[in-house]
């Protein structure tokens, strides 16, 4: 069978070079096989360090090291690719991209943050309905490997809530959630699935402490830290039983896992997650946001 041809847009993050590895090396331990990175546009923010700093390097390596051809526009990567990884790690830019390859009708994986608003969010839903564009968004920590072990053992009961810590640094251009606390919404979320209803959020300079009530009266909380521990975790209460998550008990890594699942969608057309799910994650941010400024219970 043909590789699949896959464009990258944005070589300013560390999952560049690494899903390149994983889709090239058929060594590792890892490998994901059945497509290969041809082309990519470098992109990069100038008023985000962490995004312009890393872009020379990464296009160096993806250039030098696994032979990708670097273009001078998105629209050349939805030209001579399969199916696309936006990988820009600044969540301003992912709706203006994404709008300029949509029309290709090729299908897109967008890395955290899917977007920066719920407004945002749901036009770029609604132009992948109008080009049938296959799109999914996701945090590698939704496919931790100790998270779908526990998920998976329903043999103490149904969920019936989830608190889930982790770090929680602040980019201002990314604002509160949207850096990093999305990681642990997204491990929530996954646990109890849509349907939350409201969001209330204590914060001081060092922690978050994030409360959401689920339709059902199921209640997620999330926890981010700016001091002390910084390791995901997570605690799922069953109707019978509590079980620790521990993200670090599988040498697998996130993206290792969290590429199958793209790679899934590139083949079959089908997303991993409901883009109602993803929507729903955008608005929970924005709401918690909201209620980091305001101190007040937000409602969804």
């Amino acid at each position: 069978m043909n590789k699949i041809k896959i464009g990258m847009i944005g070589l300013d993050t560390s999952h560049v070079p690494a899903f390149a590895e994983l889709l090239t090396d058929t060594n590792h331990t890892y490998h994901v096989p059945g497509a290969e990175v041809v082309v990519a546009y470098p992109g990069g923010s100038e008023d985000f360090e962490l995004s312009i700093g890393r872009v020379a390097g990464y296009t160096e390596t993806m250039k030098d090291k696994y032979g990708v051809q670097i273009v001078d526009s998105v629209e050349q990567v939805a030209e001579l690719s399969d199916a696309i990884l936006l990988e820009s790690v600044d969540g301003r830019v992912h709706r203006e991209q994404f709008a300029k390859i949509a029309p290709y009708g090729k299908p897109v994986f967008i890395d955290k943050p899917f977007t920066l608003s719920s407004s945002d969010a749901s036009e770029m839903f609604k132009l992948a309905r109008e080009h049938n564009v296959p799109l999914m968004s996701a945090s590698a920590l939704r496919y931790a490997e100790g998270l779908t072990e526990v998920l998976a053992t329903g043999d103490k009961g149904a969920i019936i809530g989830m608190d889930v810590y982790g770090p929680m640094a602040i980019q201002p251009t990314q604002p509160g959630l949207f850096w990093y606390g999305i990681h642990t919404v997204e491990m929530l979320f996954t646990a109890l699935g849509t349907g939350c209803k409201s969001v209330t959020v204590t914060t001081n300079e060092d922690h978050d402490l994030a409360v959401g009530v689920w339709s059902d009266g199921r209640i997620g909380t999330l926890r981010g830290n700016r001091k002390g521990n910084n390791q995901f975790g997570a605690l799922v209460h069953r109707e019978q039983d509590t079980q620790f998550v521990d993200v670090y008990t599988h040498p697998k890594p996130y993206y290792a896992s969290m590429l199958e699942k793209i790679m899934g969608m590139f083949t079959t057309g089908v997303p991993a997650i409901d883009p109602k799910e993803t929507e729903q994650i955008i608005r929970f941010i924005e709401a918690a946001n909201e209620s980091r400024e305001t101190g007040k219970t937000v409602l969804l």
